[in-house]
């Protein structure tokens, strides 16, 4: 049984409060950090969603639900936040100078047995482990969105990573009913990540430059792959449009991909600009709470009175 009782999560995001959430939902004590109240109180009202979905989805009970509420608290004062802290999870954006800012923010007020992981989906723990003051306790733990569903994490390890930090962080992540999927090889994007941004990029572009509409790549993506509840523009929703809008643009400026460049600012300009964040805000590519995809008949044969609108389509191509 591991050590790690007492948890910060650093970041409320989309992920940041699932992670948070769940740990305490698991029985783990859980702090939330963020720098902004608004933020937090994004996060408090993700909860109280979580709440409602943890009863549907999984038949949790009212007395578990309260009990994880109990064990949850949220402040914007970092000190307080890591001050008796077991394991801190970094959730903060995709964005190296940030993560960087806050581990040397962060590192002279931890206790010395803390340990840290990042939940970077895309870059190397090695980027940041000196910035941490501990790359003996530092490793990645990255978790996949709607974590109570789909419960899996993937832990890397660079260099300096001690062995005990990977026994405990793995303990944690079972305790905690994750899936642990050990990375064998540095790699950016891990195992998830390697995948999925490739397809998310890839959907994107058709998206981008016109060849589909997201619904029809998300038809394709299902009607292919049976079984499968999402396709890719309404896992971009699920991911959300800030997380999609970050990774596009960093490795577009790392790979001078003027594709993936062009990929981000259509993000931006279609979705961050107007406030929609995906699944977290209600809106991205499809409304929720009840996506288009959801429908019974997304992926039904049309009637014969589609065919207009398939043609208006179709002819796009002659011009």
């Amino acid at each position: 049984m591991s050590q790690l009782k007492r948890i910060t999560v650093l970041g409320s995001g989309v992920l940041g409060g699932q992670i948070a959430w769940h740990s305490a939902y698991k029985g783990k004590s859980a702090v939330v950090y963020d720098i902004s109240e608004t933020a937090l109180a994004n996060c408090r009202r993700a909860h109280a969603q979580y709440a409602e979905i943890y009863q549907a989805e999984i038949g949790a009970s009212l007395e578990a639900i309260q009990q994880t509420q109990a064990r949850l608290r949220y402040t914007c004062d970092l000190a307080e936040a890591v001050a008796e802290v077991d394991l801190v999870i970094e959730a903060v954006p995709e964005v190296p100078a940030i993560k960087t800012s806050v581990y040397q923010q962060m590192a002279p007020l931890l206790p010395a047995h803390t340990l840290i992981v990042t939940n970077s989906s895309t870059l190397l723990p090695r980027d940041f482990a000196a910035a941490t003051g501990r790359p003996d306790k530092y490793c990645a733990l990255h978790y996949a969105n709607l974590i109570w569903r789909l419960n899996m994490v993937e832990i890397m390890a660079h260099p300096g990573t001690a062995e005990r930090t990977l026994s405990e962080v793995a303990e944690f992540a079972i305790e905690t009913g994750m899936v642990p999927i050990p990375v064998q090889k540095e790699q950016n994007g891990y195992v998830l990540n390697t995948w999925f941004v490739a397809l998310q990029n890839a959907a994107q572009t058709l998206v981008t430059n016109g060849v589909a509409t997201p619904e029809m790549v998300d038809r394709t993506f299902l009607i292919n792959n049976p079984g499968s509840k999402i396709g890719p523009m309404g896992m971009m929703d699920v991911v959300g449009m800030k997380t999609v809008y970050d990774v596009c643009t960093y490795w577009g400026h790392v790979n001078q991909d003027a594709q993936m460049l062009a990929n981000a600012d259509y993000i931006k300009t279609h979705f961050l600009d107007k406030g929609k964040l995906g699944l977290q805000t209600g809106e991205g590519y499809y409304r929720y709470p009840t996506p288009a995809y959801s429908r019974p008949d997304f992926l039904a044969v049309p009637g014969l009175s589609a065919v207009p609108e398939i043609v208006r389509l179709a002819a796009k191509a002659q011009r």
